[in-house]
């Protein structure tokens, strides 16, 4: 049995699923950062989840994070006392401080992870399987328009 043909979704109709899902996205966001972190506040993960990819500068961290630098400055100055990152000078630019994570800042970075994974999957426990199906090929989805 074939289905019948969809209805093209009209210009209201649009507007209230794009507001839909834009609030849905930004609760479940926040709830997940600030539910399922005790350890780090949101933007101390975000700068270790940065340089997990690679060492950086603070003006680097500011610049991709969309803060100013002495923001970034105090951020990273915590996270070096916390233990979680190191300082050490750019070999090329003596004026240039590189920032790393330390195995500590690795180690908090798949806690913390870990705690949200365990958050999510806590709440995907009450779906159906026909719900799981659905978020599944909607994750895909909603990939593709988080990355243009």
């Amino acid at each position: 049995m074939t289905s019948p043909p969809s209805q093209p979704v009209s210009h209201p109709e649009l507007v209230t699923m794009a507001n839909d899902i834009r609030l849905a996205c930004m609760r479940i966001s926040r709830r997940v950062r600030f539910e399922s972190d005790q350890e780090l506040a949101p933007h101390h993960f975000s700068v270790l989840a940065r340089l997990e990819d690679a060492p950086r500068t603070n003006s680097e961290l500011a610049e991709i994070e969309r803060i100013s630098a002495p923001s970034m400055k105090r951020t990273t100055t915590h996270l070096v006392e916390a233990g979680y990152v190191s300082r050490a000078d750019d070999p090329l630019d003596g004026r240039q401080v590189i920032l790393s994570l330390t195995e500590e800042g690795r180690a908090a970075v798949e806690r913390v992870r870990r705690h949200r994974d365990e958050w999510m999957l806590d709440r995907f426990a009450t779906l159906t399987e026909a719900e799981l199906d659905l978020l599944q090929r909607a994750s895909a989805v909603l990939g593709k328009v988080a990355s243009k």
